[in-house]
């Protein structure tokens, strides 16, 4: 298993929270940014008369995917005194970001959050994001900052992007970022010969996953690094053979406009849908291990299935079992507003269990969670996307198999 790193990906970020001025500013026909010290530091210095323009994508990010806007279009950074520097000696610079007029643009508002990438040489994304939601939390924590910047610009440099080691959920926010994570080709060949060239179930996938990442034991290793490593493993293969079966889809081409749209939306559901089976099962294998007495995706009241049942479906409709040594896990690979369909599901059980992948959820939620009487389980590795506050609620995988270990 192969972890890669930031830097592979961007060679450097700024970061700034914008004001009420700088966001009438650059909605307004001027569309011109002061450049601050921190700015040139990751631009570098005009020379001359020259201009640089930066092609870029511009995204518009929130938690409303509804809400989210992309286009490209090209920033110019310049030395607006350039000229009198060279004709009159003047000895003083004033570098400044043009931004051309695009609906990402016109959608920023104050207390937005303006995040300048540089992805290469040639290439740079510009993002502005939603204050006060999991998606602008989930940024700085990609880029390792622990809270918003309330004043001026935070700027991390390549040192920074070449420590930052990519894990499934940082794989997951690049994927929110429309960028594709790079493929290997590792084990393709074995997979092609296992499966035919097509994708196995979800089940026999993520055993193969598993059974490739041979220094990890799910019964004495940390569940928590256990469920992250296995995690990563399948996201990798699966993007190497999505790649190769995708790719020769493409050479063959396409019959209409239809066929093309109908084969987007299957690659797009499917990995949707991987990703919480994979999780799923990775789960099981790992309260197998442990010898974990607990029913998966048993019946409790009407339609409820929830995802794990402990230490089972037998003991959860005894009358004389203690319900207070019944417990539930939900599972989600991402949470977004689908926590609350857990709710619903183990009338019985009072306090109720969710695990999931997602970094940086806000405040708000996880306030709005606890009060539902729902505890959150988050991979230790994820706990410093969250407040102080909020980790000190979290629980941890294994803190969670230690509470269902005792009934």
């Amino acid at each position: 298993m192969k972890k890669g790193h930031l830097s592979e990906y961007f060679e450097g970020v700024a970061v700034k929270e914008l004001s009420q001025v700088e966001a009438n500013i650059l909605r307004s026909h001027q569309h011109e940014f002061n450049a601050s010290r921190e700015l040139i530091t990751l631009l570098g210095r005009c020379e001359g008369m020259g201009k640089q323009t930066l092609p870029s994508t511009f995204l518009y990010l929130s938690d409303d995917e509804n809400a989210r806007i992309a286009c490209e279009g090209e920033l110019t950074w310049y030395d607006a005194r350039a000229k009198a520097r060279i004709e009159r000696g003047v000895d003083r610079t004033e570098h400044r970001l043009y931004f051309p007029s695009n609906e990402v643009i016109e959608r920023m508002n104050a207390g937005d959050l303006f995040f300048l990438a540089k992805r290469s040489e040639t290439r740079w994304l510009v993002a502005i994001v939603e204050r006060d939601t999991s998606m602008a939390r989930q940024l700085l924590w990609l880029f390792g900052m622990d809270e918003l910047p309330r004043c001026g610009m935070v700027v991390q440099q390549s040192d920074v992007m070449n420590t930052r080691a990519l894990e499934y959920s940082t794989s997951f926010i690049l994927n929110q970022l429309g960028i594709e994570i790079a493929v290997t080709n590792d084990y393709l060949e074995e997979m092609l010969t296992s499966f035919g060239g097509k994708f196995p179930s979800t089940k026999e996938f993520s055993a193969f996953a598993r059974s490739r990442c041979r220094d990890i034991c799910p019964k004495d290793s940390p569940a928590d690094e256990v469920l992250m490593a296995w995690m990563l493993q399948e996201e990798q293969m699966f993007l190497t053979l999505e790649n190769h079966i995708l790719q020769k889809r493409i050479n063959q081409g396409f019959s209409s406009v239809e066929d093309f749209i109908q084969t987007s939306l299957s690659a797009q559901n499917r990995r949707k849908s991987r990703a919480g089976s994979a999780l799923e099962n990775h789960i099981e294998c790992i309260l197998k291990a442990r010898q974990i007495p607990h029913a998966w995706g048993a019946k409790t009241e009407g339609k409820s299935k929830p995802d794990f049942l402990f230490p089972g479906a037998k003991e959860y409709h005894d009358p004389a079992f203690p319900v207070t040594s019944l417990h539930m896990l939900g599972v989600k690979s991402t949470c977004k507003d689908r926590w609350r369909q857990v709710l619903a599901e183990a009338d019985k059980i009072d306090i109720k269990h969710l695990l999931t992948l997602e970094p940086g959820i806000t405040q708000d939620q996880t306030d709005e969670m606890r009060a539902k009487k729902l505890q959150l389980v988050i991979p230790a590795s994820l706990h410093d996307s969250y407040t102080h506050t909020q980790q000190s609620w979290l629980f941890t995988l294994e803190e969670f198999l230690a509470v269902v270990h005792a009934v």
